[in-house]
């Protein structure tokens, strides 16, 4: 659960800005759109796949 505390001298068109990018942030928004409508289970899977294969191949950072 997303909660924004306001902060001193904060507007509250301030305060939403910041509620809409820690949304982005946690990916709330894409899963909502996600699940607004059906997808069968072969397509779930074909995704999930996509996304893994594209993880593997991504380059790796390391520090």
């Amino acid at each position: 659960m997303i909660k924004v505390r306001s902060r001193t001298g904060e507007s509250i068109q301030q305060m939403v800005k910041r509620f809409k990018k820690m949304c982005e942030k946690e990916g709330l928004i894409r899963d909502i759109k996600r699940n607004s409508y059906y997808e069968k289970p072969s397509e779930r899977n074909r995704r999930r796949r996509r996304k893994a294969a594209r993880a593997a191949s991504a380059p790796r950072i390391t520090r």
